[in-house]
């Protein structure tokens, strides 16, 4: 061990403060007695590996020839297979090339002049691009510049601010944005994500079936919605035991860490959002978070909050919304929540957890892929209990403000006062700068009220009526652009039962990190309900 530094849980801190992964040493008594028995062992390896993967490529193209239509997604998952296989074998024996190479490009983009000019560009862009198609596509535009103004002015430390994640995680939206929404391309290649989702899922009904009869749709939330949660927490579990979780989240992260200058751990917790519920995408960085600072525990709430946990995805595509749009709006928001957490609370510590420092995320531990799936299905137990009881709770209350506000309001000849007209008119102003139309603010204002004051189960609720309402031809109905702006509206927007529960289990995760939370939790709202407006700006441009 290097003098000055002292080993804590299996890492080492170093003299200047930083903490390094210590690299595993364990050899067998083979590999030291016989070497030569190691080098026989790999070579049976690698070629046991290049037939597997002779008969599977060969097994692909057989499917390609007979019908490319009826293959699309097998072709589709070993194309990106190979591109991550790449991926893997450059960064691991290039890395230090690759970033030896872009530092010049890194100095260059730290002058002050370089940003002035590209933001120039992109409002040039943005406003000879939306001007075809009508001033109102600027309304979401002037919402963008808006917040961000009001983040740096109520930031925490407003002198502080780093401006390349900021601008980084805003430009990565755009990109994201740009081709999901403004392309054929990345629009259909969504929507082909989303249906594919969508037809994964309802293999759950066969256990729905099987466990309570024929006749399960009656009690459509209870024995349909719910076995969709309990199927997804037992496919994430195999997943996170066979590596695959972690294997995808570090991709996303590194991406996400390089391009927006943020530290590992919440680089890695804003990527596992985009897979897992906000309460346990922080357990894959378990071992590190006694040691974040207040400015990464603030963008680890505020990911969180920003994202739909993938245990709850299909539950929300059961009530009718589209997946593609879900998938999107989740998609888009991991970079912003990053960039709008780094504009309302900058980083003025030296973070502990660096790249050097080897971060490695954690593993479960159960033994097997049988076990794996048990422990998954069972780990849902909870949260299903969770969502029955909060809705029946919600909903029961909503039940009950109605009709005092209705109560109320009968004393003024006004008996149709309730909840959702309230908080549709204190929420219109903020739906209008986010790009909805003004005569459909009115609707989409309730429904924020909904997600913000209950949960985003009730607001779902709410808003599979009106999609149901468009089916049939309703007077009052989302549907189109309109309904994905509303679904990202929901989805972007923080609830207080969300701060309570991401609260409730901090102990859970690190007793240290406790006390912290309830000072963080109201700055991660606010930043999270900006966050929301800046997604929105980019949602905004494209027709319905």
């Amino acid at each position: 061990m290097p003098s000055g530094g002292h080993r804590i849980s299996g890492l080492e801190r170093t003299s200047g403060g930083h903490l390094v992964q210590l690299p595993a040493q364990s050899w067998t008594n083979s590999q030291l007695n016989h070497p030569s028995q190691g080098f026989v062992k790999t070579c049976v390896t690698d070629i046991h590996m290049l037939v597997s993967l002779t008969a599977y490529l060969m097994i692909v193209i057989a499917a390609c020839v007979l019908n490319f239509q009826r293959a699309l997604a097998l072709f589709v998952l070993t194309v990106l297979a190979i591109f991550f296989i790449c991926w893997d074998f450059l960064i691991a024996r290039y890395e230090d090339k690759i970033v030896e190479f872009f530092s010049p490009c890194e100095r260059f983009l730290k002058q002050q002049v370089v940003w002035i000019a590209l933001i120039a560009a992109i409002i040039c862009w943005l406003i000879f691009d939306t001007a075809k198609q009508g001033t109102n596509q600027l309304i979401s535009f002037g919402g963008l510049m808006m917040y961000v103004l009001l983040m740096l002015i109520f930031s925490k430390y407003p002198t502080k601010v780093a401006w390349r994640p900021v601008f980084w995680g805003i430009g990565l939206q755009f990109i994201l944005g740009l081709v999901t929404l403004r392309t054929k391309a990345g629009f259909d290649v969504f929507n082909w994500l989303g249906r594919q989702i969508q037809i994964f899922l309802e293999y759950s009904d066969d256990g729905a079936k099987f466990v309570f009869g024929e006749k399960y749709t009656d009690h459509l939330f209870a024995f349909k919605v719910l076995p969709i949660v309990v199927f997804f927490s037992t496919v994430v579990s195999m997943l996170y035991h066979v590596g695959f979780m972690q294997w995808l989240i570090k991709k996303v992260g590194w991406i996400m860490q390089v391009t927006l200058g943020t530290t590992p751990v919440e680089s890695l917790v804003a990527a596992g959002n985009i897979f897992v519920g906000h309460t346990e995408s922080p357990l894959l960085v378990r071992p590190y978070l006694p040691y974040v600072t207040k400015s990464e525990l603030h963008s680890i709430m505020t990911s969180g909050f920003s994202t739909i946990a993938g245990s709850v995805l299909g539950a929300y595509i059961s009530f009718g919304v589209s997946a593609s749009h879900l998938l999107t709006a989740s998609v888009m928001s991991a970079p912003a929540s990053l960039a709008i957490s780094k504009l309302f609370w900058p980083e003025t510590k030296i973070p502990q957890i660096t790249l050097k420092s080897g971060i490695k995320m954690e593993k479960g531990d159960s033994k097997n892929l049988l076990e794996a799936a048990s422990q998954g299905a069972s780990a849902s137990i909870p949260l299903v209990a969770n969502i029955a009881v909060n809705l029946i709770a919600f909903l029961a209350l909503l039940s009950f403000v109605d009709s005092a506000l209705s109560w109320l309001g009968n004393m003024f000849n006004y008996p149709q006062l309730n909840f959702e007209i309230i908080c549709a008119y204190v929420f219109m102003p903020f739906s209008f700068m986010m790009g909805v139309d003004w005569e459909d603010s009115f609707i989409v204002g309730g429904l924020l009220g909904y997600k913000t004051f209950f949960n985003e189960f009730v607001a779902y609720e709410r808003l599979s009526m009106l999609i149901h309402l468009r089916e049939k031809g309703g007077p009052v109905y989302i549907g189109g652009m309109k309904q994905y702006m509303t679904v990202s509206n929901i989805l972007y927007t923080a609830s207080v039962s969300s701060i309570q529960y991401t609260y409730g289990n901090s102990d859970k995760r690190q007793n240290g990190l406790h006390g912290c939370h309830a000072m963080v939790s109201a700055s991660a709202i606010q930043g999270k309900r900006c966050e929301m407006i800046v997604c929105h700006s980019f949602h905004g441009g494209r027709n319905e």
